[in-house]
């Protein structure tokens, strides 16, 4: 039985040094599928985007700059745990996007009280199991 930690941050999409405007994002993990985090941007007037990343990833960029290829994550500034800037490209097209770290900090908190990082694999095989030992018994009942 997997599980769920969800939560919306209001993050700023960095369209120029001079433009930048507030949006909702829903950050989602599922116990499931434990390595990753989902963060939905919806643009105005466009249809919601999903991205996913490694859990890893996005505590390694709190702290110091993490990504390799489309996703990129690393801390506004070295001094202190504050801002966060999160860059996301596809193809020659890339979106910026700066987040506080402390609601990503919560966030992620509570991803490791449901799955402990480096226990990821500990916990899929559990609840593998768990899943097939109550679909035995809802067919033997």
């Amino acid at each position: 039985m997997s599980q769920t930690v969800q939560a919306e941050v209001m993050m700023s999409f960095i369209v120029s040094e001079e433009l930048a405007f507030r949006i909702p994002v829903e950050l989602d993990f599922d116990s499931a599928d434990p390595y990753a985090v989902r963060f939905t941007f919806d643009l105005p007037g466009d249809a919601p985007v999903t991205w996913a990343f490694s859990r890893e990833l996005l505590l390694d960029g709190l702290s110091r700059p993490a990504g390799e290829g489309d996703i990129h994550v690393a801390p506004v500034s070295g001094a202190h745990l504050s801002d966060v800037f999160v860059s996301l490209q596809v193809g020659s097209e890339q979106a910026l996007f700066r987040v506080g770290a402390a609601p990503l900090v919560a966030f992620l908190d509570r991803t490791d009280r449901l799955v402990p990082l480096g226990q990821e694999q500990i916990c899929g095989t559990l609840d593998a199991e768990l899943d097939r030992i109550f679909a035995n018994a809802q067919r033997a009942g």
